[in-house]
């Protein structure tokens, strides 16, 4: 990957704070660049900290891990995000803050990448600010769009998630997610359809659970995949963001659909080995690094 072509990742970046006082980096697409960085990929993510302590830490995170900044902007009047995180029966609940940096986005040109794709969550367009500012990275930038799907209440609005979701080439939600969203069928086969058949998606992927995921083409084509037994589960949170940045990165080396799920099945099934969505040791990427041949 090059600057003229390199993924550009759009949205939240926060601390998720844990009730046993750690704090870990997060945000859905903050989570995806960090493993794509991992991965060789130089992704460009674009969001906005306060000028803050908290928006140092990531700011520096970010230059240590290697990763370009250009994207992160700094806010004078709202500080950096974040979420108190709580666990039950390893279910992950979020209480997200509002009117956070990340909330107020402002554009500014980025046409010196001239190919890639665009990744963002639903989560990031809450707000009008931001909302705005992806709409004219997305008739900057005419590159297919990847949207990950995350209906956090009160966050969401039906209309704007469903425009979002129909003018997007790859889009990732679960089944709770999808079943909200078209809440006529009654069957996850006709949900599938009822969505590829009413949008521009070429590829849908549909995450389980532990009954594993599915991914759909528009020509027809299904894929599935069981998860892994992980080893030692400490967490859930990040898990499908890790399974997004496999997606994403097989979509970008032209991976076989299958083999795309079968990676992304494994790195997610590795990270809820650990607290939260980040991993600060590169080692933790060599296994896959070496097998996926990157």
């Amino acid at each position: 990957m090059n600057e003229h072509s390199r993924p550009i990742l759009f949205g939240e970046v926060l601390y998720d704070c844990f009730p046993d006082g750690k704090q870990v980096l997060g945000g859905a697409p903050f989570n995806v660049a960090w493993h794509l960085q991992a991965f060789g990929l130089n992704p460009f993510f674009i969001s906005r900290v306060g000028r803050d302590e908290l928006g140092s830490s990531i700011k520096n995170a970010m230059l240590d891990w290697g990763m370009d900044t250009r994207g992160l902007q700094i806010d004078d009047t709202f500080p950096t995000g974040s979420v108190k995180v709580s666990v039950e029966n390893n279910e992950p609940s979020y209480e997200i803050v509002n009117d956070r940096a990340w909330d107020y986005i402002a554009y500014d040109d980025i046409t010196h990448i001239k190919d890639g794709f665009l990744y963002h969550g639903s989560l990031a367009t809450r707000n009008q600010t931001s909302r705005s500012t992806l709409d004219k990275i997305k008739q900057a930038l005419p590159f297919p769009v990847f949207i990950d799907v995350n209906l956090r209440s009160p966050w969401w609005d039906r209309s704007l998630v469903w425009k979002d979701i129909e003018n997007s080439q790859i889009v990732k939600l679960n089944d709770l997610e999808i079943s909200t969203i078209i809440e006529q069928e009654q069957t996850l086969d006709h949900q599938i359809e009822t969505l590829l058949s009413n949008s521009k998606i070429e590829t849908l992927i549909v995450t389980c659970g532990a009954k594993g995921a599915i991914a759909a083409h528009k020509n027809g084509e299904r894929f599935n995949i069981k998860p892994e037994r992980s080893g030692h589960l400490i967490d859930t949170v990040g898990a499908g963001d890790a399974f997004s940045s496999v997606l994403l990165l097989g979509a970008i080396n032209k991976w076989p659909t299958q083999l795309t799920m079968q990676r992304a099945q494994q790195f997610a099934s590795q990270i809820v080995g650990i607290q939260g969505a980040t991993v600060k040791d590169r080692n933790f990427y060599k296994s896959f690094i070496t097998h996926w041949n990157l």
